[in-house]
């Protein structure tokens, strides 16, 4: 790599920490002033869809910006994103009413579609495997500084300032990523021209869009999960259909099909619904059953949090020692292992054993995911790069959605059926119950329920984290090839697309 390339590199990786952490941050700073903001904006019943626009638009459109990537060049489609993003953020402050807000927040989740795959697939341009043991960790610091400082922040602009400030923050952070991208991120590589599959991109995020807006009001609608179904099926028919015919297709069905990029992209989806289990049923065991304090059950999950980070730093400065399939298999076999400890929670158990139990989950998530995006990267070239990445974010994203709705039916199912119980339960007695510390531990019987409930849904994550592992020993072996910088890309031609 010419000097000057590596000279820019480490301004390059402060301007894709900086977008990330717009993105890492956004949603524990969100959840933390909602309860303000759905109380100034009203519609209350619409308050699950301010985090679920955002999750759907980021989803659908992941694999598209990854394409784009590929076809423009990473810093065009990084400036956009962060641009969209960015408008999405100011239009959030602005909002007037929760369906305006939920409305800006599918033009920011849109931005973030952008953010993340081209970020990382910058990286994976830059470094060789050898080189991204500091990067990998330094990246997976922020979601755990985030999901630290997040509430905390959060928290601060509530009491001191105005709620729209929470978006607003955004904007400075979003400039300064956007001018280290432009200043340093030359990429350096020649052009052929190439036709935009647009039909393509349209179909497929349509056709994503309508599956989690299934998985989202599942339970709750069954007329808008038939008609969201109805969409999916016929958008990915004709998705298919399109993709056969282009010339250049938006997804290139061989490539998600390769077996390093399919196993290692299924391990990361269920990795993601084991993880959305354990962050989404974890405090309401410890609080509920256990009987602690929110702040308790929030240390519970940040041993995982810290965890996550740390892992994925040991994971990267041992991929050349290790190999990167090893590396995939250990963490997915931590997975279990850690799923292992919440199936003998009993009341009156220590917290401790629970965090250990996070702890071990997220040593398992950093070693896992940071191996899978590597290999993932590593089984292609230049010019498929962005494709590959954004399908192993594409993965993840939706393996979170699945295991909410998923772990979240097994849940509500034995609620519904009493809980080991003679006598179904009341589900917002029991929500009631739990905004005040303790209270459940009067009514042995619901704790009796609620404890019956949490511990099939731990045993419905457990099974989820050995079928990752059983998946992970499907990964094959290959040597990783070492990542071209973007200046020696220019030996492969980068398209220029035209619609």
């Amino acid at each position: 790599m010419p000097e000057s390339q590596t000279l820019r590199r480490p301004f390059i990786v402060a301007a894709i920490m900086a977008a990330m952490a717009m993105i890492a941050i956004e949603a524990t700073i969100v959840s933390t002033a909602m309860p303000q903001i759905a109380g100034q904006l009203g519609d209350l019943h619409l308050y699950s869809w301010v985090f679920s626009s955002f999750l759907l638009t980021q989803t659908a459109m992941t694999v598209a910006f990854g394409k784009l990537a590929d076809l423009y060049g990473r810093r065009p489609i990084l400036l956009i994103g962060i641009a969209i993003f960015l408008v999405g953020s100011l239009l959030c402050g602005f909002a007037w009413s929760m369906p305006t807000l939920i409305a800006f927040r599918l033009i920011q989740g849109v931005g973030a579609g952008a953010i993340q795959p081209v970020a990382l697939t910058v990286v994976g341009d830059m470094y060789t495997v050898e080189e991204r043991a500091k990067v990998q960790g330094y990246l997976a610091s922020i979601w755990g500084i985030s999901s630290v400082v997040g509430p905390l922040a959060g928290g601060l602009i509530i009491q001191h300032l105005s709620w729209a400030w929470i978006f607003w923050i955004n904007i400075p952070v979003g400039i300064l990523a956007a001018a280290g991208f432009i200043a340093f991120l030359n990429e350096g590589i020649t052009r052929e021209r190439r036709k935009i599959d647009v039909l393509g991109a349209s179909l497929f995020a349509i056709s994503v869009a309508a599956v989690m807006v299934a998985l989202t009001e599942a339970g709750t609608s069954n007329s808008a999960v038939i008609a969201a179904l109805a969409v999916a099926i016929a958008s990915g028919v004709l998705f298919l259909v399109q993709e056969r015919r282009a010339s250049d297709p938006m997804m290139d069905i061989g490539l998600w099909l390769r077996r390093a990029i399919a196993t290692a992209n299924l391990a990361t989806l269920l990795s993601g619904m084991t993880i959305i289990g354990l962050t989404t049923f974890l405090p309401m065991y410890v609080q509920g059953v256990l009987g602690q304090s929110p702040l308790v059950a929030g240390f519970t999950l940040t041993a995982m949090v810290l965890g996550w980070p740390i892992g994925a730093t040991v994971s990267a400065r041992n991929f050349t020692r290790f190999g990167l399939r090893p590396i995939l298999i250990f963490g997915a076999a931590l997975l279990p292992v850690g799923a292992s400890v919440f199936l003998f929670l009993q009341p009156g158990v220590s917290p401790i054993v629970a965090a250990c139990g996070s702890l071990v989950m997220g040593f398992g998530m950093g070693f896992l995911t940071n191996a899978a995006i590597v290999i993932v990267q590593s089984a292609v070239g230049w010019s498929e790069r962005g494709a590959a990445t954004s399908s192993n974010i594409f993965a993840r994203n939706l393996g979170s959605t699945l295991g909410a709705t998923a772990l979240g039916a097994v849940f509500n199912i034995s609620l519904a059926s009493g809980g080991g119980s003679a006598q179904p339960v009341d589900l917002d007695r029991i929500q009631r119950l739990l905004d005040v510390p303790g209270a459940i531990a009067a009514e042995p019987a619901i704790q009796t329920a609620l404890h019956h409930s949490l511990n099939l849904t731990f045993w419905a994550m457990f099974v989820v984290s050995a079928l990752t592992l059983a998946l992970a020993l499907l990964v094959p072996r290959a040597k990783p090839a070492p990542a071209p910088a973007p200046a020696a890309a220019a030996r492969e031609a980068l398209p220029t697309a035209e619609a």
